[in-house]
């Protein structure tokens, strides 16, 4: 990148010296790595350490090490990153701890040998070849990330559509070796509780569906600019490309500032940065003796972003302090986003809601192979219309699957393989595990805390002693009861969109999030997902509470809520608990 791009009022000091390039791999072409700095010229920056950050991550001080990443300038080629980094992924790594040399084992029985290969490596389809990004990798490096991506697919075959994922195991490789960066990727793409990067063709157009809605509201100058000078579906498109601003436009120490936030807060850094790149963009183009003045822009429209982030005329601490300065975009809110998109696009292009569901059975409804396995484990309370304490049934929750109690109650398997497709997809991917049952832990609201409270998501199921059947999926974490708002006040109810109600029997329906259609004038009422305390447990709200248990975990009411408008999920709307079972979701062995 020419040194001119940036202004000497925002940059202060460019190093020179024939040892800097110490931090970066042996695979990495240093000759054209400009390496800047945000100090003033003989001033000695006051940047943490390693230990200083690590120190943080592991007393789980997970906001105090988000500032010090924001905040801290390294320069590009500082040695942090070697350790940084990688401490950074593998926090977030779910699951047992790979053991040292599983990576190269994994290479012996993809290629036969741990020697790189001469000929180029066919990539898996779920990589963008366009958007292959080596970065400064040398020959020898791009054969690395080209390996370890295709080692990845081989160890993931659910990943169907990532074009992302390549660059970002490029990026990584600047810093470590082969075995450590392929432990980053890994990590980056197991965990439920947090994107960093998408991984089916759906999620990603969710994403940039995402960006474009949260910038008509926090960057909206900079649509509005933008939709004049190209009306219609045509600025529509230009969103399209938005993670290319970040992954293929800015200058390569911008981009190593941004991953620094990246590894550790997730894809929501991304979405600051675009809205920032917005906000500058249109900042810097209605300025007096802008380059980028409206006819140059409207003539190549679609260039136009990545032509300005190639040149971008801030320093990456004046990028990532204009990208985090933007108020009220709080993780919730992004989350909220994201989700209402996921669920819209989905209903789009699969049947949802209760009677559509109920009739569509194809084999798109129907579990994988795999996934069968996990719902054959899955529920006694699936199995017990004909009695509550069978043999079989105890078998059943114990979580061993026995053939002929199912094959003998082919409408409960039904019942089961329905739940099932009503998952969301991801969570279909992993085993389901009994976290509690009446049956086995008691009748106890502490108890059922104690063991469920950490789990996310959950899956609640109620048998009545009418024999009903019904519950919940629960998108977040039980513990949020206990979270505190910016006030100090505990949060009355918390969770997201993707929790939703069902009734198994005798009637078969389920009931989503209002929000997948629009809020309908609700309001916060539409918003009502989950509430607890030492007392009870309710799920939806607004004008009467879906399901709600008392402290005893033995009776129960059931009303019509705004948040999911449902109807009373048993005929006298008042219960008796026989059983409640929760599920959590762990990685298959």
């Amino acid at each position: 990148m020419p040194v001119n791009a940036i202004g000497t009022d925002q940059l202060s000091g460019i190093e020179e010296e024939s040892d800097i390039y110490e931090a970066f791999a042996p695979h990495v072409d240093t000759a054209n790595i400009s390496v800047l700095t945000d100090t003033p010229p003989g001033k000695k920056p006051n940047l943490k350490t390693f230990q200083d950050v690590q120190s943080l991550i592991q007393q789980g001080k997970k906001r105090e090490a988000k500032l010090v990443l924001r905040e801290n300038s390294w320069p590009t080629n500082s040695p942090i990153r070697s350790q940084l980094w990688p401490a950074l992924c593998t926090q977030h790594h779910v699951g047992k701890t790979m053991l040292d040399g599983f990576y190269w084992d994994m290479v012996n029985q993809v290629f036969g040998t741990t020697e790189l290969p001469e000929k180029p490596i066919m990539l898996p389809p779920f990589v963008d070849s366009t958007h292959c990004l080596p970065y400064h990798l040398t020959r020898k490096g791009r054969a690395v990330a080209d390996r370890v991506v295709s080692v990845l697919g081989y160890a993931c075959p659910d990943i169907t559509y990532s074009p992302t994922l390549y660059p970002i195991t490029a990026i990584l490789l600047h810093f470590m070796s082969e075995e450590e960066c392929y432990h980053c990727m890994a990590s980056l793409v197991a965990p439920k509780d947090k994107v960093f990067i998408t991984q089916t063709k759906l999620l990603y157009e969710v994403t940039w569906k995402t960006v474009m809605q949260i910038a008509k509201k926090h960057a909206k100058s900079a649509v509005l600019y933008l939709s004049r000078l190209c009306p219609g579906q045509k600025s529509e498109r230009i969103f399209m490309d938005w993670c290319w601003w970040i992954l293929g436009g800015l200058p390569f120490p911008h981009l190593v500032r941004v991953m620094d936030c990246f590894f550790h807060e997730g894809i929501k850094v991304f979405y600051r940065v675009a809205l920032a790149i917005l906000i500058l963009f249109h900042k810097h183009s209605t300025a007096t003796n802008s380059e980028w003045d409206a006819d140059t822009i409207k003539n190549d429209i679609d260039n136009a972003l990545p032509k300005f982030c190639k040149n971008i005329p801030v320093s990456p601490a004046k990028l990532l302090r204009t990208a985090f300065s933007i108020r009220a975009l709080s993780s919730t809110y992004i989350s909220r986003i994201f989700l209402k998109t996921e669920m819209v696009l989905k209903s789009k292009s699969v049947l949802s809601g209760s009677k559509q569901m109920v009739r569509s059975r194809s084999s798109d409804n129907l579990p994988t192979s795999q996934s069968q396995v996990n719902v054959q484990m899955m529920s006694h309370t699936l199995t017990i219309r004909e009695g509550a304490h069978s043999p079989d049934v105890r078998v059943l929750s114990m979580g061993v699957f026995p053939t002929q109690a199912i094959k003998s109650k082919v409408c409960d398997q039904d019942d089961l393989f329905t739940l099932w497709s009503w998952l969301p997809v991801r969570i279909t991917m992993y085993q389901p595990v009994l976290l509690y049952t009446t049956e086995e832990h008691g009748c106890s609201l502490t108890t059922f805390y104690v063991r469920v409270e950490q789990h996310e998501p959950t899956l609640l199921m109620i048998k009545t002693c009418n024999n009903e059947v019904f519950g919940a999926y629960c998108s977040s974490r039980w513990f949020e009861r206990n979270l505190k708002d910016d006030r100090g006040q505990r949060q009355a109810y918390f969770g997201t969109g993707e929790t939703f109600l069902f009734s198994l029997y005798p009637e078969r329906a389920k009931y989503p999030w209002v929000g997948i259609e629009g809020d309908k004038g609700l309001g916060h009422a539409s918003e009502l997902f989950m509430a607890a305390d030492s007392k009870m447990i309710t799920i939806g709200g607004g004008e009467g509470q879906a399901i709600w248990m008392d402290e005893n975990i033995r009776f129960g009411k059931t009303d019509r809520c705004q948040t999911f408008n449902n109807p009373p999920l048993c005929a006298s709307g008042d219960f008796e608990i026989r059983v409640l079972e929760v599920y959590g979701f762990v990685e298959c062995e």
